[in-house]
């Protein structure tokens, strides 16, 4: 049973997510406080009594726009500690990903928070509490695979599976049918080492899985693709290499 606090300073917020987490047969207790401050103190005192204590906690479902110190903050601070609780960033925004993961955050919730997608959260948390997971050596890269760490986990996504990438500064997000994976790969390099494999570059943004274009569409003089639902624009750069390749495809 994981014991868990929820860290908000909008009481509304703070009290779905406790709400959610209470209702997760995998926690044992769930806390809130209103601010990283105040949070802060709760931790301090939770590691002084130990892991077994009667205060401890095991991971904590942190938000991050709060006025003074906040959720960001939070989390650096705590990776000074020695044995610190795990973090789960729930936030309305999107582009504080590349920071939470660089401090090793076990996920990444957007709110409004999902049942299905907090349990997905929580079970990770309770993957890493209960085991250690070693890393896997590997002598030399998987074709098929690519490795992506979250909260210190090596899972390995197959390039398959992937649809799209999206470069987002040195690193690449990668999209599949279950969701997105942030690893610190340039797009550009990606784009050399999957070429072979039907990935093609359209635009400075973006490389696309030839096999998982469903539409080639051209409006006013503009060009996109349809992978699954989402709509990907083209660069004129791009276009005619593209339409031969999917004219070729089988």
């Amino acid at each position: 049973m994981l014991r868990a606090m929820a860290v908000d300073d909008e009481r509304p917020s703070l009290e779905e997510l406790l709400y959610l987490l209470n209702a997760d047969p995998r926690i044992g207790t769930a806390e809130g406080a209103g601010d990283a401050t105040e949070a802060l103190r709760r931790i301090n005192r939770a590691l002084e009594s130990g892991p077994g204590g009667p205060e401890a906690i095991d991971v904590v479902f942190l938000d991050i726009n709060m006025p003074g110190l906040d959720g960001l903050d939070l989390a650096r601070l705590l990776t000074g500690f020695a044995n610190p609780p795990l973090v789960v960033f729930v936030t309305a925004h999107e582009d504080f990903a590349v920071q939470a993961f660089d401090l090793k955050a076990v996920d990444y919730l957007l709110k409004p928070v999902r049942k299905e997608r907090l349990a997905e959260a929580v079970r990770r948390a309770a993957e890493l509490r209960d085991t250690a997971a070693p890393r896997i050596p590997v002598s030399e890269p998987d074709p098929d695979h690519i490795p992506v760490e979250l909260g210190g986990v090596t899972r390995f996504v197959a390039v398959d599976d992937i649809t799209h990438v999206e470069a987002q500064g040195d690193y690449a997000r990668l999209h599949t049918d279950r969701g997105s994976h942030l690893v610190r790969i340039p797009l550009s390099t990606l784009e050399e080492r999957w070429r072979s494999r039907g990935f093609v570059r359209i635009h400075r943004r973006h490389l696309v899985a030839l096999r998982h274009i469903g539409e080639l569409r051209l409006d006013a003089g503009t060009v996109s693709v349809m992978v699954g639902t989402e709509e990907l624009q083209v660069s004129r750069r791009h276009t005619r290499e593209l339409r031969d390749l999917l004219m070729r495809r089988p």
